[in-house]
């Protein structure tokens, strides 16, 4: 369905892939990275290659079984994750362990047990043999050859010594992050790409989309008062998206999902409150009445004008011209967000939950930290930058897998779909390679 989107209702430019061209490459880096959850059966949140899940606390077993009561098109989920739950030999052959719930991933799990490049991807890299790292590095630019009219190499600027090193290459893969990308691309200009590398289309930089983030509800739940869970588990609750599935039926078009949690109030959610004394300090103590949090993702849609540019004047300690963004929500964007908040909130007062809150926070652009569009796939040259298989239109020695290649954002977490890219990309370049197509 999100692969069809933009041709179906006719925003931005039609996916070159569908999604069963990526199911194999869905599959095989999800038995690699490892990832916890339940089969559901829905075609909208299509089944995968799973560890057993990290389950539900008491609250959000209820939330979800009062969910099932008042509605038919719409499921609580335990959240999907890149946390191990029973190792497979592919992960323990590089020293990963199981996830301990010790609320420790943002700081790069000890255990290895939370997915990243380095528990996974630069071990599996290093076991091949063939793997060089060159630090303190910041790539400036690609280079064009204009006699083979291929990419040449990547000129980078040591971080330190400010001095430039040129490497030369016969495939590059440009994997930068999306705003990271397409300033690289954009200032990798020369006399046959004035305004940017592959940039012929005019689409580099433009596009750009985030998820439709901090808008929803929270509301209290009651009971279970001698219950409290045990660890941090590191995932959430989810909510599949349920609007628009088979046609546009809402005052909007795409749709969005639910993340959220069910945890107990603390002593933390009460350190604004007055008071002294031996009663006051004691009442800290007892844990509070549990609550459930929605937050809404929605689909942002393209837009051409939401757009990453270099800086006319500013650059940053190494000479490179800044990144400068110039986005805003549409009206559809801003449709979604009042959406999310008002069914959350209306979902939690139906299934019996009280003190019910909405949040929608409408300066939200770029928090939710899913940057994506600005070198985008398409059939057409003149309108994208890259082909079906993430390669450079103009030139074909040059692929691009991050986020910047995303045609639509959908309401899923979307690193999943990058790295089944990537995978899917770099097969193909290698059979490239050695058929001597590249």
């Amino acid at each position: 369905m999100d692969f069809e989107s933009n041709k179906r209702d006719g925003y931005g430019v039609d996916w070159p892939i569908r999604y069963d061209d990526l199911k194999p490459w869905y599959d095989h880096v999800e038995e690699f990275v490892g990832i916890s959850g339940t089969m559901e059966g829905l075609a909208q949140l299509p089944d995968g290659v799973f560890l057993p899940p990290i389950g539900f606390n008491c609250a959000e077993e209820d939330f979800s079984k009062r969910i099932k009561e008042q509605y038919d098109d719409r499921v609580l989920i335990p959240g999907r994750c890149a946390h191990l739950t029973e190792p497979k030999k592919i992960h323990t052959d590089l020293g990963r362990g199981t996830c301990q719930s010790r609320n420790q991933c943002q700081r790069g799990c000890s255990l290895g047990a939370y997915f990243s490049s380095q528990s996974a991807t630069l071990p599996a890299a290093r076991l091949t043999g063939n793997l060089n790292i060159v630090t303190d590095s910041i790539v400036h630019s690609v280079i064009y050859d204009e006699k083979s009219k291929k990419a040449s190499g990547v000129r980078v600027i040591n971080s330190k010594t400010k001095e430039t090193t040129t490497y030369s290459a016969r495939v590059i893969f440009l994997c930068a992050s999306t705003l990271g990308t397409a300033q690289i691309l954009l200032n990798s200009t020369s006399e046959h790409f004035q305004n940017g590398f592959a940039n012929s289309s005019d689409m580099v930089g433009r596009n750009l989309m985030d998820h439709l983030c901090f808008a929803g509800a929270s509301g209290e739940i009651n009971g279970f008062e001698d219950r409290y869970y045990i660890g941090r588990k590191p995932n959430s609750i989810y909510m599949p998206r349920f609007t628009n599935l088979e046609s546009d039926e809402e005052e909007f078009v795409r749709g969005f999902a639910y993340q959220g949690s069910g945890r107990r109030k603390g002593w933390k959610d009460r350190v604004g409150e007055k008071g002294f004394g031996a009663e006051f300090k004691e009442s800290f103590k007892t844990p509070g009445i549990w609550e459930i949090n929605l937050e809404g993702y929605g689909e942002m849609l393209p837009d051409v004008n939401n757009r990453a540019t270099l800086h006319k004047t500013k650059k940053d300690q190494w000479g490179l011209a800044q990144i400068h963004i110039d986005a805003k929500f549409g009206d559809n964007d801003k449709k979604i967000r009042k959406v999310m908040m008002e069914t959350a909130a209306d979902m939690m007062k139906k299934a019996g939950l009280s003190n019910v809150k909405t949040f929608n926070t409408d300066d939200s652009l770029g928090l939710g930290i899913h940057e994506m569009g600005t070198a985008r796939m398409g059939y057409d040259p003149k309108t994208s930058v890259l082909n079906g298989y993430n390669q450079c239109h103009d030139v074909d020695n040059v692929f691009i897998t991050d986020g910047s290649a995303m045609t639509s954002s959908a309401c899923q977490n979307p690193s999943l779909t990058y790295m089944a890219l990537t995978a899917r990309a770099v097969d193909y370049a290698v059979t490239q390679i050695k058929s001597k197509k590249l």
